[in-house]
């Protein structure tokens, strides 16, 4: 109890010394004590848009990659297409770095689109989806709101000090960006700044009327707007009459296809094994022997070349008109991307398999079609 006693007296003590002082806040909420709850909902951030298929997330102005379980920078860059050395200069890394699950490359340009629709991604999905595989990851979430500002990291910045310039939460910027647990930031590296979170605003209350004044009865349809006055007779068997007549038949809805539709050669001679299916086969399966040459089914542009995470290559032919062809389940290609092919030249060879055979698909912009409506 001795011991107790000055033990109370110095903590009554403190407590009138603070409670003295005018700028003392009881509850630490006050803008002068340095706890204030209005930053901190300042910070509160929005989360990070999934990336599409092939792991990128779009901006107006630019992109970002999202690095999957066991990427390098080098491996990254064969997904998409791109140098392995520019894409780690860009990032200040080297191309045999290994990268953590959800960190994001910056990409030093835009990656190329048909129409507005990237090749690379068509190609990576159209595989998955064919022969019984996995399902098509799901679409990339509309970047459409607020584009992230990035920031290119100075020597002796640290992640917290970023943090605090653009006054954005620690946390979120480690996970837009997919920082390490110890928040490391290394020069150069390029960083996006989360977007503030879109906080719905809370919902319009509908007007209370007074107590014992009951509720406004609205008036009733006929009360501003008479009924319509009844049309004569001549005027009801006139319509009657219009009504009976025959719809007149829409020509221009009955049209044939156009004979361009059907002028794609076969890529290789075959029989089709695996049938269209819309959902589940993007395309068709044209079993052939391993080392068969498969040939463009039009002239066009090599738009891609790339492969699935499982090495699957696949190679994208642009046409006119927006027409994309597909060939996956190939090797030893014979062109490079942006190379001009013409119909029936050798683009690659049908990679062995059991069963071998050929994935051909076509697709009118986005969307897949039946590729037998273009094969002769």
């Amino acid at each position: 109890m001795q011991q107790t006693r000055p033990v109370l007296i110095l903590t009554a003590t403190a407590i009138l010394g603070l409670t003295a002082c005018s700028d003392f806040d009881m509850d630490m909420r006050s803008a002068a004590n340095g706890f204030s709850t209005a930053d901190a909902a300042r910070q509160i951030s929005a989360d990070r848009p999934r990336a599409d298929a092939r792991g990128i997330i779009t901006y107006p102005d630019y992109q970002v990659v999202v690095a999957r379980g066991g990427d390098t920078v080098q491996t990254v860059a064969q997904r998409l297409g791109e140098n392995p050395v520019d894409l780690a200069r860009y990032n200040a890394l080297t191309p045999d770095t290994k990268l953590r699950p959800g960190e994001i490359l910056a990409l030093p340009r835009k990656l190329e689109t048909n129409s507005g629709i990237a090749v690379t991604t068509l190609a990576e999905t159209a595989i998955n989806r064919a022969e019984g595989g996995a399902e098509s990851p799901a679409p990339a979430a509309r970047t459409d709101g607020p584009q992230p500002t990035r920031h290119r990291v100075e020597r002796g910045e640290t992640a917290f000090q970023i943090a605090r310039l653009y006054n954005v939460s620690p946390r979120a910027l480690a996970d837009w960006n997919g920082l390490s647990p110890e928040m490391e930031v290394r020069e150069g590296q390029v960083l996006m700044i989360p977007v503030a979170a879109q906080l719905d605003r809370a919902p319009a209350v509908a007007p209370v009327t007074q107590p014992g004044s009951g509720s406004p009865t609205p008036p009733p349809p006929s009360a501003s707007t008479p009924m319509p006055e009844p049309a004569p007779p001549a005027q009801v068997a006139a319509q009657e009459a219009e009504d009976a007549r025959p719809p007149s038949p829409q020509l221009a809805q009955e049209r044939t296809e156009p004979a361009a539709a059907t002028s794609f050669a076969m890529p290789v001679d075959g029989r089709i094994i695996r049938a269209y299916a819309p959902g589940r086969n993007d395309g068709i399966g044209i079993a052939a022997s391993a080392g068969t040459n498969v040939r463009a089914a039009q002239s066009g542009t090599v738009a891609a070349i790339t492969k699935t995470t499982t090495g699957v290559n696949i190679l994208v032919l642009s046409h006119a008109n927006n027409v994309l062809t597909v060939y996956a389940n190939i090797d030893t290609l014979a062109v490079e991307r942006g190379a001009r092919v013409s119909r029936g030249q050798t683009i690659a060879k049908v990679a062995a398999g059991d069963p071998s055979f050929l994935h051909f698909e076509v697709r009118n912009g986005q969307d897949s079609v039946d590729p037998m409506q273009y094969l002769q």
